[in-house]
C-alpha cells in the first residue's frame, strides 16, 4: 500500500521526469506524481517519451487528464505496464484548453461520469486508482455540492480523494489565478473525511511548510505540497524522518548535486539539454550564501552549445566559494 502521508503535486511543465529524479535524492519517502498527461497523448502521440521515468523515482504516480472512461481503462493499463505505482485522474484542472476537451475541473459538474471513468480505470488496473478534484466550481462550491460529489464517486470503489481545498472559477480565471483567487476551504476537506471516515483523503492547496502540512495532517490522512517543494526543494530534506519516521537520505545541498551530476550526465549523452535538467534545481540553496550566484552560473551558461554536468559543478564551486567568505561587520552589530 502506497504511502501517502506526504506527497508532491502533479504540475504541469514542472514535475518532470527530472525534477522527480532531483526530489526523490533528497527524499525517499514521498510520493511523486508527474505532470498530467492525456488520453490523447497516450493514444495517438509518443507514449514512450510520455510514460518514460527512472525506476529511482519509484514511488511515483501518472496522472491522467481524460474524460472517455474507455480511453482512460487504455492508459491506466499503459501505465501500469509502464511500472507505476498509481494512477490518477485530474478533475481540478480548471484551464480553458482542458475544458475545451472537456475535463479536468469542469468534469466536477458530471459526478457520475466521473464515477463511471474511475470505474473503468479500476477495472483495468490492479494498481491504485486515485482522484484529484477541487471542492467545486463556480456556484456548485457549498459543501453539500462536495459531498455528494465525493458519495457519487465513491460508488467507483476508488478509495483515495485528493482534494485541492479552493473551488475552480471556470470563466474569467487563469490556471495561476485559479490556485490564488478562491478562498482557501480547509474545513471543507476535514469535513470529508469525518463525513467519509473510510475513504482516505489527501488535503491540497496552499501549503507552503511543513510545519503548516503538519498542522492539517492532524484532520486528514495525508498532505500534498505543490510549488513550495518546487521553489524550495531543500524543504523536503527532513520529511523522511519528520513524516515516515525513517532516516533522511542526506545531510547536505552539496550531496543532493552531486547524487543529480551522474544522472545528469547520462541524460546529457542521449541528448537531453541541459538546461531542461538545471531549471529544476535553481532554487536549492534559496535562503543561503551563494544562492544568487548558483542561481545566475547555471540560467546564463546552461544553453550554452554542448553543456554539460560541468556547469553545475562550476555553480557548485561558485557557492561553496562564496559560502567561504567570512560575514562582513558594518557597524552596530550587523553582519552581512
Amino acid at each position: 500500500m502506497l504511502d501517502r502521508r506526504l506527497s508532491v503535486a502533479p504540475m504541469m511543465d514542472w514535475t518532470t521526469r527530472h525534477e522527480r529524479y532531483f526530489l526523490r535524492l533528497i527524499s525517499r519517502k514521498v510520493l511523486l506524481y508527474s505532470e498530467m498527461v492525456t488520453t490523447g497523448a497516450l493514444l495517438y502521440g509518443d507514449a514512450a517519451r510520455y510514460l518514460a521515468f527512472d525506476a529511482a523515482e519509484h514511488p511515483v504516480a501518472l496522472q491522467l487528464g481524460g474524460a472517455d472512461p474507455g480511453a482512460l481503462a487504455e492508459c491506466a493499463a499503459m501505465a501500469q505496464a509502464a511500472g507505476y505505482d498509481e494512477v490518477n485522474l485530474n478533475i481540478g484542472c480548471p484551464s480553458d484548453r482542458v475544458q475545451a476537451a472537456r475535463f479536468g475541473a469542469c468534469l466536477m459538474a458530471e459526478p457520475p461520469l466521473v464515477r463511471d471513468c474511475l470505474a473503468a480505470m479500476r477495472r483495468a488496473v490492479s494498481i491504485p486508482v486515485t482522484v484529484k478534484s477541487r471542492i467545486g466550481i463556480d456556484d456548485r462550491d457549498c459543501y453539500g455540492d462536495l459531498k455528494a460529489f465525493v458519495a457519487c464517486v465513491a460508488q467507483s470503489g476508488c478509495q483515495t480523494f485528493i482534494i485541492h481545498a479552493r473551488k475552480a472559477i471556470l470563466r474569467g480565471l487563469s490556471p495561476k489565478q485559479n490556485r490564488e483567487v478562491p478562498p482557501l476551504r480547509y474545513e471543507f476537506v476535514h469535513r470529508i473525511k469525518r463525513d467519509f471516515p473510510d475513504l482516505e483523503v489527501i488535503l491540497n492547496g496552499g501549503v507552503t511548510s511543513l510545519d503548516a502540512a503538519a498542522a492539517q495532517a492532524i484532520h486528514v490522512d495525508g498532505v500534498m505540497i505543490g510549488r513550495a517543494a518546487y521553489r524550495d526543494p531543500w524543504m523536503l530534506a527532513v520529511v523522511d524522518s519528520r513524516f515516515f519516521g525513517a532516516s533522511d537520505p542526506l545531510a547536505s545541498r552539496r550531496e543532493a548535486v552531486l547524487g543529480y551530476l551522474p544522472y545528469v550526465a547520462r541524460q546529457c549523452e542521449e541528448g537531453v539539454p541541459l538546461h531542461a535538467m538545471t531549471r529544476h534545481i535553481l532554487g536549492l540553496f534559496n535562503g543561503q550564501r551563494g544562492a544568487k550566484r548558483w542561481r545566475r552560473h547555471l540560467s546564463e551558461n546552461a544553453r550554452s552549445t554542448n553543456a554539460g554536468a560541468k556547469v553545475i559543478e562550476s555553480a557548485l564551486t561558485l557557492v561553496a566559494a562564496e559560502a567561504a567568505i567570512p560575514p562582513r561587520h558594518t557597524g552596530g552589530g550587523v553582519y552581512l
